[in-house]
């Protein structure tokens, strides 16, 4: 695959989203990190591990979303998809937990 495709969803578009259920959010960090914070609503499929088919399928009127620490991983994760054939996963939340914890967003640990 040459070039994977890459939407950006910022922190107003992510928050709508989760809200109204048409995202569908997958946090790509590590367990330790994830334990250590993580957003509501999202569910782990950890980079160094990283499965594509057990991505959920987006259903009408959703899409799947994926977010890191800071906005590089979860790119690396949708080349990563996109090269297994998943190229309904093409988005990803820019700014991260470094923006979403910055903003004052909830944050579940444990």
């Amino acid at each position: 695959m040459d070039r994977i495709v890459v939407e950006d969803v910022s922190l107003a578009e992510l928050k709508a989203g989760l809200a109204d259920g048409s995202i569908v959010l997958i946090d790509v960090r590590e367990p330790n990190e994830w334990d250590a914070g993580r957003i509501p609503g999202a569910s782990l499929n950890a980079l160094s591990v990283f499965d594509p088919a057990a991505l959920p399928p987006a259903k009408p009127g959703q899409r799947i979303v994926l977010h890191c620490r800071s906005g590089r991983r979860s790119v690396t994760a949708l080349g990563l998809a996109q090269e297994s054939g998943r190229m309904d996963i093409r988005a990803h939340f820019t700014g991260g937990m470094l923006e979403w914890a910055g903003a004052g967003e909830q944050v579940l640990t444990g």
